[in-house]
């Protein structure tokens, strides 16, 4: 068992009982040209938010934790996001920005193609678990909990995009399944205003889970080394 420190209170886990979840770390989320960008939100605080990944991702990594990564999105044709019946027809900002802007159409967040490929800096390796998702939540019509709970895994430690909605969204079905999850502040970034990831971590630590960094998990996880954190 290792103690990381966070907000409200220290946490113990044991790594080979926990896994690192990397959020949505897509070129549609990440990337200038992806569809946040397109769609209005700025994007251009996301590169010490992948450093920060990487860092964690290597960390865990040696420490014996489970790495999953999920990428948000659905069929070229978009049959998986619902029709103008769902709620995610109305609300996804993706497929409202190719409402307005129908030559964007088979191109934001469609399996295959680049805005739904995991950024460039970013690569899975043998046994790490890459998972998609339809919706924000990463435990809505996926295997994850499966997954995890025939590994013993109670422990989540979350990094990735979008703060506010899809990190939040899966940490809170992961707390009504009785995980404990941990977000990794440095290693997250918010789609809309800086009072949207304020307000997402408050919730976070406030109501269903624990905050920390980047540089506090790699201490804990490896007290002896110093960790650089770009």
């Amino acid at each position: 068992m290792i103690t990381l420190n966070a907000r409200p209170e220290s946490v113990d886990f044991s790594p080979e009982r926990s896994a690192l979840i990397v959020v949505d770390m897509q070129n549609a989320y990440a990337s200038v040209g992806g569809y946040l960008d397109l769609a209005g939100f700025d994007v251009s605080a996301t590169r010490p938010v992948i450093e920060n990944i990487n860092i964690a991702v290597a960390a865990a990594r040696k420490a014996g934790m489970l790495i999953i990564w999920f990428q948000n999105g659905w069929d070229d044709q978009y049959v998986e996001a619902g029709g103008p019946g769902s709620p995610n027809y109305h609300k996804s900002n993706a497929l409202k920005t190719m409402r307005k802007r129908p030559e964007l159409q088979g191109k934001l967040l469609a399996k295959g193609g680049w805005d739904y490929e995991l950024v460039e800096e970013l690569k899975p390796q043998a046994g790490d678990i890459v998972l998609p998702k339809p919706r924000y939540s990463g435990f809505f019509n996926t295997p994850l909990d499966s997954l995890l709970r025939s590994r013993g895994i109670r422990h989540l430690v979350f990094t990735g995009i979008a703060t506010n909605v899809c990190v939040e969204s899966t940490l809170r079905d992961g707390f009504f399944l009785e995980y404990f999850g941990i977000v990794l502040e440095d290693a997250t970034h918010q789609a809309g205003p800086a009072f949207a990831q304020q307000a997402a971590l408050f919730n976070i630590e406030t109501f269903f889970g624990w905050v920390s960094d980047v540089q506090t998990f790699c201490s804990a996880l490896a007290p002896q080394k110093l960790v650089n954190i770009a």
